[in-house]
């Protein structure tokens, strides 16, 4: 039996990071993964989606070309050299992370985990031990018990990125950050998408006001989107709902994710309330003092950096080295739609409930000679500010390379900046990040061109 000093169950973004920390710090390490290495988000998630997504920005920016004098036509889209696309980034990626761990002296098995209480890993006929163990588990799509569903072939996240023909028309079931970011990947390529959702609205956990331009665009894109909906049934071309049928050439259910709890509950290990989650204290440790767990299957952020994050640490904790907090408020959370959406920190509702007197400030891109000399005019910068210390508490971005743009705001909050020092910042022109230091003086006294 060879022996580690920490053994990771699963080889995403949380247990793969993980790894490679521990093993700078000199520890021998396993990595067990029963899947493919990279996890949910790097095969069947974040880099996926990313590269379908990019596949329709070229179909949006040729149908924008044509208005501004470049003449072209879409003749045609290979679906097929789309999804060989898709497999080879995730390869070079999958590829880097072999590297990785070849690098550090990491030992790689691949195959399912079977533990034991006290640190024994069987992997097949191999048997390892763990002085430490540390759960990435991760999640799986979420399938809602639907009649007739069971019996008929559907899609979801796990499954959607290797389709061999593109639809004429596709139904999504859910309207979660997932499902709106593949209407927008498949729209823009001429499927005719509908977005079905039996909450109030679609993306609750986004701004309302980011959430509205959202929906404009989806309307633009054609993409008819029912909320509230009641799903009576699915048949093998038509969803049924309360008020009308929903014909479609391929279903996709993307209600969400579900935490794999196969190997916490054969451990014993305690749960949250709501039985959802592995329970964890602040430093990642389980109910049994060796075990750890990140990612998903904790109940955190269900984001691929968030999981990093966790697993750094994670393993601090573990190995009592420099020690590392996760605070959620300093996570990044992005939409990849057109335009994207980015925010951090507390929402305006948050904000407003925490007691604080508050000051809410939000300037369009509509007048920024940047968005307009390149048609990227939709969205806003919002900041969120404590009114008596100018402290940044939160931070929305709607526009073009708002997933980049919110790092800034982030680094100022990360070094316990105030909006003055935003304010400060001289920025280049033209650029679209000159409308976070508008929104900034706005705050502060007032925007020149405000």
């Amino acid at each position: 039996m060879k022996y580690f000093d920490l053994v990771v169950i699963g080889a995403g973004p949380g247990g793969y990071v993980s790894a490679l920390r521990a093993a700078q710090f000199g520890k021998q390490v396993a990595v067990v993964e029963k899947n493919q290495i990279g996890g949910t988000c790097l095969n069947v998630g974040c880099i996926p989606s990313k590269t379908f997504l990019k596949h329709s920005e070229w179909a949006l920016t040729l149908k924008e070309a044509n208005q501004y004098g470049l003449k072209n036509e879409l003749l045609e889209i290979d679906i097929k050299r789309l999804v060989k696309r898709k497999g080879q980034v995730v390869g070079t990626l999958q590829g880097g992370i072999r590297q990785l761990f070849k690098k550090n002296g990491i030992a790689y098995y691949e195959g399912e985990a079977q533990l034991s209480k006290n640190g024994d890993v069987q992997i097949g006929a191999e048997q390892i031990h763990g002085e430490n163990i540390l759960l990435a588990t991760g999640s799986h799509p979420f399938v809602p018990p639907i009649e007739g569903l069971e019996s008929i072939p559907y899609l979801t996240t796990d499954t959607f990125f290797d389709m061999e023909k593109l639809p004429n028309s596709l139904a999504i079931i859910g309207g979660g950050v997932i499902a709106i970011e593949l209407a927008f990947a498949m729209a823009p390529l001429g499927v005719k998408v509908t977005v079905v959702e039996v909450a109030p609205d679609i993306l609750l956990t986004e701004d309302e006001e980011a959430r509205k331009l959202i929906k404009e665009q989806l309307k633009k894109l054609g993409v008819t989107v029912i909320t509230q909906a009641v799903i009576k049934k699915v048949t093998k071309e038509s969803l049924h709902l309360s008020d009308q049928l929903i014909a479609f050439d391929q279903l996709l259910v993307a209600a969400g994710r579900k935490a794999n709890l196969e190997i916490p509950l054969h451990l014993g290990l305690k749960v949250t309330e709501d039985k959802r989650f592995v329970s964890v204290n602040k430093g990642f440790q389980t109910s049994q003092p060796a075990i750890y767990a990140v990612g998903d299957v904790s109940g955190g952020l269900q984001l691929a950096h968030a999981a990093s994050e966790e697993g750094l640490a994670a393993v601090s904790h573990m190995f009592k080295t420099e020690k590392i907090v996760v605070d959620n408020n300093r996570v990044p959370r992005c939409l990849y739609t057109f335009p994207e959406v980015a925010s951090v920190g507390l929402s305006e509702q948050q904000a407003k409930e925490s007691g604080r007197e508050i000051t809410v400030k939000n300037l369009p891109f509509a007048g920024n000679g940047k968005a307009i000399s390149g048609l990227e005019t939709q969205g806003f910068v919002k900041l969120i500010t404590d009114k008596e210390f100018g402290e940044i508490l939160g931070a929305v971005i709607v526009g073009a390379h708002a997933t980049e743009m919110i790092h800034t705001i982030l680094a100022i909050m990360a070094s316990e900046g105030t909006v003055d020092e935003l304010a400060s910042i001289i920025f280049a022109h033209p650029t679209l990040s000159e409308v976070l230091g508008e929104t900034a003086k706005s705050v502060v006294f007032k925007a020149i061109h405000e």
